[in-house]
């Protein structure tokens, strides 16, 4: 769960007289959208803000598992059946898919939507499911299985029930993908929030760079630190809303896809990276790789770094974050 309660945006100095700063919330792709972007008046800024909302609403209708008439929605009902083949656009974006997988050794995976929903975290569950319903949830999980032929950009599911959600990365894509065409359409500056799934360009009108306060997830008033963020993504995982207890251990709604249980020992990670796609699928893994593994492949990738709030509300980071204290 992506929660833009952990990152709360700090507006500091006086906005120039060239450029101001415009901002509008909205739903889209059934999550809170906050579009903000510099512009010289309001009617400018309406302009790029409807430019953003179309072009996040045209990646929705592609990636929608939801819908019956997108290419994911094929790609699923043909699972075990025949390739089908698909744009270049949503071909690229699961290949992209395919070798976060292998970087994290399969704990990103968007065949994770074939999972049997066993866990239940609205505080109905009263035990842990059976190791044999675990093993079966996860049995026709498997990014291995997901067949790309780069001849005629179509899709195979190997196995019959698989399906293919891009629930981990799809809002991270729609930010970079939002930001790319501002960018193009001449806005000097701004920040796409995808329900915490953010990229920003530019800086404020004043010169300042974009900055953010990383908040503890177990005392949320109080922010730990601030950091600038100069055209890059940032990504928020946290299972501090949602989450079971059993036998003295706190398991994450967030599910290893290899293992069908959840993740534990850590309550938040935040990733920074190039691209909110990037970053999106990396908080997760991260979760779900642990802190010490979780941190070690971070450390492996240029340009990405990330601060990971264990269980006890330890923080821990990659090499290369310099937490400026408040």
């Amino acid at each position: 769960m992506k929660r833009s309660l952990c990152i709360l945006f700090l507006f500091f100095g006086l906005y120039g007289h060239a450029q101001e700063i415009y901002k509008k919330t909205l739903k889209l792709m059934g999550s809170r959208f906050e579009i903000t972007v510099t512009a010289s008046d309001q009617s400018k800024a309406e302009e790029y803000i409807g430019l953003a909302v179309n072009e996040i609403t045209r990646i929705e209708k592609l990636i929608s598992s939801w819908d019956p008439s997108t290419q994911t929605s094929q790609i699923n009902r043909n699972a075990g059946i025949k390739p089908v083949k698909v744009s270049p656009e949503l071909y690229n974006l699961i290949d992209r898919a395919l070798k976060i997988s292998e970087i994290t050794d399969g704990a990103f995976d968007i065949s994770y939507a074939s999972m049997d929903k066993i866990w239940k975290f609205d505080g109905s569950m009263t035990k842990m499911p059976s190791e044999d319903e675990i093993k079966e949830s996860v049995s026709k999980v498997g990014y291995q299985n997901i067949i790309l032929n780069p001849a005629d950009t179509s899709v195979f599911l190997k196995k019959q029930g698989m399906k293919i959600g891009f629930g981990a990365i799809g809002k991270g894509y729609a930010a970079d993908q939002a930001k790319k065409l501002l960018m193009k359409e001449g806005v000097e500056a701004g920040i796409i929030n995808a329900s915490g799934d953010m990229n920003t360009w530019g800086t404020k009108p004043n010169g300042e760079a974009w900055k953010i306060a990383i908040t503890n997830p177990m005392n949320k008033e109080h922010a730990f630190a601030l950091l600038p963020i100069e055209n890059r993504a940032v990504v928020t995982s946290g299972d501090y809303e949602k989450f079971v207890n059993f036998n003295g251990i706190r398991y994450s709604h967030i599910i290893n896809p290899k293992t069908g249980y959840p993740a534990t020992g850590i309550i938040s990670s935040t990733v920074f990276a190039p691209k909110a796609e990037l970053a999106d699928a990396l908080a997760t893994s991260v979760f779900v790789m642990g802190i010490d593994a979780g941190i070690d492949r971070i450390n492996q990738l240029p340009g990405v770094e990330c601060i990971i709030v264990d269980e006890e509300g330890k923080v821990h980071t990659s090499n290369n974050i310099k937490l400026e204290a408040l």
